[in-house]
C-alpha cells in the first residue's frame, strides 16, 4: 500500500517524505505524518511534525475553543479581579485588601451591582436612564420615613413602590414624548430631586438604629442574591427577556415580528425603577443616612451602577450579564479603594470613574465606517 504526499505540503523537510514511499507508507493525522521505522531506517517509529504549523493551528484551535466557551468571559473577568487585588496588595500592603477591607468593598459592589441589573435592562434596549441617582435618593428618603410609621415593612415596600412608580413614569414620558432618553431622564431628575427636597425639607434624614439589618451581612447579600436571580431568571426565561434582547439587536425587525416595542421599553423602565427600589433599601442601611439632591447634583450616583452595566453588556455574549455585573462592580470598586490606600485624594474615584467609562464604551462599541456620532 501507499501513500502519496503533497510536495511542499510541510517546507523544511526532504522531499522524499511527500512522494510515494517505496520502502513502506505513510499515514497522515491531521497536519501530523507518521513514517514507519524502515521508511528511512529507523529503530523506532517516528512523526514528522508541521512545527510551525501545528503550533499555530494548535493554538488556535483552543483559543478558539476557549472564546466560544460560555465561561471565558466570566474566567476573564476573574482573572482581572485577582490582578487588581494583587497590585494594590502589593503596592500598598499595610492599607489595602485585609479581610475585613475586602468585606467593606464588597458590600458596596453588592449595592452598586443590583442598580447596575436594572439599568441593564434598559441599555441592552439602546436608550439610558440619567434619573437613577434621583430615583435612590427619593426612594431611600421614603424608606427612611416609612420605616418610622411601618417599621421593616415600611423600608421594604415604600422605596419598591416609589422606584417602580418613578420607572414607569420615565417610560411613558420617553415613549410618547418620542424625544432622547437622555433628555427626558434628566428633566425628570430636576422633578424627582425637588420631591426629595420636599419630602425632607432641606435636612439630613437618618435610618433608626432599629432597622439596619439591610446594612451587613448576611441580610444584604441575601437581598442582593435574590435581585439577582430575579434579573437572570427574568432575561433567560421570560417572554421579557426574549423581546428586550430582541428589540437591543434589530428594532426594526423585532416590531416587523410583532413585538410592541414601546410596551416593552416601557416595561424596561419599570423594571429598571424596581431594581433602583431595591438598591436604595440597601444604600440607605448601609450609609444610615440620606440627604436631599437638588441642580442634578444626584447624577453622580448614576455612574458606578452604568459601568457594571456596561461590563454586562460587554460580556452578554458569553450568556452571563448578571455575573459580569457583579464582578465588574467587584473590579470598580477594588480601583476605587487602591487608589485611596495608595495615598489618592477620594476625588480619584471620578477620574477612575471617567476613565473606565470610555475605556469599557471603546472597547465595547463597535465603529461604523462613515457614521457621524451626534
Amino acid at each position: 500500500m501507499h501513500f502519496v504526499f503533497r510536495k511542499n505540503h510541510c517546507p523544511g523537510y526532504p522531499g522524499a517524505v511527500y512522494k510515494k514511499l517505496q520502502s513502506g507508507y505513510g499515514m497522515q493525522f491531521g497536519r501530523f505524518y507518521w513514517r514507519p521505522p524502515k521508511a528511512r531506517g529507523q529503530t523506532k517509529p517516528m512523526l514528522v511534525p508541521c512545527f510551525r504549523r501545528a503550533k499555530k493551528w494548535i493554538r488556535r484551535m483552543v483559543m478558539k475553543k476557549l472564546k466560544q466557551s460560555q465561561y471565558y468571559g466570566i474566567g476573564l473577568l476573574v482573572l482581572m479581579l485577582v490582578l487588581f487585588w494583587a497590585v494594590f496588595k502589593v503596592l500598598a500592603p499595610a492599607t489595602f485588601g485585609s479581610p475585613d477591607k475586602l468585606a467593606t468593598y464588597m458590600k458596596s459592589a453588592l449595592i452598586y451591582a443590583v442598580g447596575g441589573c436594572g439599568l441593564y435592562f434598559i441599555c441592552v434596549m439602546g436608550p439610558f436612564d440619567m434619573s437613577v441617582g434621583a430615583n435612590i435618593v427619593l426612594s431611600s428618603i421614603i424608606a427612611c420615613n416609612a420605616s418610622e410609621r411601618f417599621g421593616y415593612l415600611g423600608l421594604i415596600i415604600a422605596p419598591l413602590i416609589c422606584g417602580t412608580i418613578i420607572g414607569l413614569i420615565n417610560g411613558i414620558v420617553y415613549i410618547k414624548l418620542h424625544i432622547s432618553s437622555l433628555i427626558v431622564t434628566c428633566a425628570l431628575s430636576l422633578i424627582y430631586e425637588a420631591l426629595s427636597v420636599y419630602a425632607t425639607n432641606g435636612k439630613n434624614v437618618i435610618l433608626s438604629t432599629d432597622y439596619r439589618a439591610f446594612g451587613d451581612y448576611p441580610v444584604n447579600l441575601i437581598l442582593a442574591l435574590i435581585a439577582y436571580l430575579l434579573c437572570a431568571f427574568i432575561l433567560k426565561y421570560t417572554k421579557i427577556g426574549t423581546y428586550t434582547y430582541a428589540i437591543g439587536s434589530n428594532e426594526v425587525v423585532a416590531k416587523n415580528m410583532g413585538v410592541n416595542v414601546s410596551k416593552y421599553k416601557i416595561v424596561a423602565f419599570t423594571l429598571a425603577g424596581f431594581f433602583f427600589g431595591l438598591q436604595a433599601i440597601l444604600t440607605i442601611s448601609f450609609g444610615t443616612s440620606m440627604t436631599s439632591a437638588s441642580n442634578l447634583s444626584s447624577m453622580s450616583r448614576n455612574f458606578t451602577p452604568l459601568m457594571g452595566t456596561f461590563f454586562g453588556l460587554a460580556f452578554k455574549k458569553y450568556g452571563h450579564p448578571v455575573i459580569a455585573i457583579v464582578i465588574g462592580e467587584m473590579i470598580i470598586q477594588l480601583m476605587f479603594n487602591g487608589f485611596v490606600a495608595l495615598g489618592a485624594p477620594t476625588t480619584i474615584q471620578n477620574v477612575v470613574t471617567g476613565v473606565a467609562l470610555l475605556a469599557i464604551v471603546a472597547l465595547t462599541t463597535k465603529p461604523v465606517k462613515g457614521l457621524v456620532v451626534k
